[in-house]
């Protein structure tokens, strides 16, 4: 992040950029946004560790979760007490409230607020390590890391514009949406997994559009703290296309606990 910093400052000055100063400035800003969607990433997965370990216990209590799934009282009170649905819907009201937020408050605020926004997807997250076995999981962590990585270097390289991929993709993420706001209360098994499917395409191609996206975003900032919004906005948009194709595969490949 040094180096962008020091790429952005004289910028804000009104000194002309060459193509070198372009070049080098874009190389630092886009890893500013994969060192932030890194970081989130992480925290995502030590809250969702940290909160299962809490909430799992390993000997027989009262409160029973399957035929081998034994919780505390701290996991009976976030998985099956109504606190469940805060915490379901938290990460949603974080992101509502930094999309409208994200341009009136300051650049530290905003990596701030998504580092939160973060740990509470972990939160959220962590009751599939309740359904699915650790090492199902895993493997549908590294089957996304590489798929996400090669996409998002097509996105980064491609001379092609994808705007009208874009637009196609946010029509079906809208139909997305609400496909899954009704399966909550169908509950169909066969239509989860259609809509798994649905996920990981759709936010496979999201996320080249969306690296494609930021590398716009960056050509036209200008000063450090809107250039250092933007890539913590650049950082929060692909982490959300990480999570998503994860939580897909997961549904799609994970093994289901006994």
């Amino acid at each position: 992040m040094s180096n962008f910093d020091r790429n952005a400052a004289p910028w804000s000055r009104g000194y002309a950029r060459t193509g070198a100063d372009v070049d080098q400035g874009l190389r630092a800003f886009m890893l500013g946004v994969y060192n932030h969607m890194s970081i989130g990433l992480a925290l995502t997965g030590l809250f969702a560790l940290g909160v299962n370990m809490l909430a799992v216990s390993g000997v027989p209590t009262q409160f029973q979760l399957g035929s081998h799934t034994y919780l505390t009282s701290f996991g009976a009170a976030i998985y099956t007490s109504p606190l469940r649905w805060v915490i379901m819907f938290a990460p949603l009201a974080f992101v509502l409230f930094f999309s409208f937020k994200i341009n009136s408050m300051s650049a530290s605020s905003a990596r701030s607020l998504f580092y939160a926004y973060a740990a509470v997807m972990g939160v959220s997250l962590s009751s599939i390590l309740l359904i699915y076995t650790g090492a199902s999981v895993t493997r549908a962590f590294f089957i996304t890391a590489a798929s996400f990585g090669a996409l998002s270097l097509y996105g980064y390289t491609t001379k092609r514009s994808l705007s009208a991929m874009g637009s196609f993709l946010m029509m079906g993420l809208f139909g997305l949406i609400i496909a899954s706001l009704v399966n909550l209360f169908v509950q169909s098994s066969a239509f989860q997994f259609g809509l798994s499917i649905l996920s990981v395409l759709i936010f496979a191609g999201l996320t080249a559009y969306d690296t494609q996206s930021i590398k716009q975003m960056y050509l036209e900032s200008d000063g450090y703290e809107d250039a250092t919004k933007k890539s913590i906005n650049g950082a929060l948009m692909l982490y959300l296309d990480f999570i998503n194709i994860f939580m897909a595969l997961v549904q799609l490949t994970g093994d289901r606990r006994s």
